[in-house]
């Protein structure tokens, strides 16, 4: 029993110290910006909605590192236009026609195209 309740102290302690990093939300013009941490407090994610509350604009994503790998637009909660996805030594360019996909194409670090997709 006694280590039960150790183990359940040693839990609720760890609990305690790890920080819940709440997002931040900050009115911009007509647009609110939202911005989203990890555990660690540094950044995952930021972008816009709308007056409604809908994604709207420019967002980034970020990796644990703070690497970008992914940024694009949404319009009214639509993506929309070119959006961009980096992984390793790869950028994907996404074009999207009324969220959906309309072609990808690939590069690797060199400019060489790997990929190219067409709807």
């Amino acid at each position: 029993m006694k280590n039960i309740i150790a183990v359940i102290a040693i839990l609720f302690s760890i609990s305690a110290m790890a920080q819940d990093v709440k997002p931040t939300f900050e009115k911009q013009g007509n647009l609110i910006k939202g911005t989203f941490y990890f555990e660690d407090g540094t950044l995952r994610q930021q972008g816009f909605y709308n007056k409604e509350g809908v994604l709207h604009g420019e967002w980034k994503s970020y990796d644990a590192t703070g690497k970008k790998i992914a940024m694009g637009q949404y319009k009214n909660g639509v993506k929309t236009g070119k959006w961009f996805f980096w992984s390793g030594n790869k950028l994907s360019e996404v074009n999207y026609d009324k969220n959906q996909i309309a072609d990808v194409t690939t590069w690797t670090d060199k400019n060489n195209v790997v990929v190219n997709y067409k709807n």
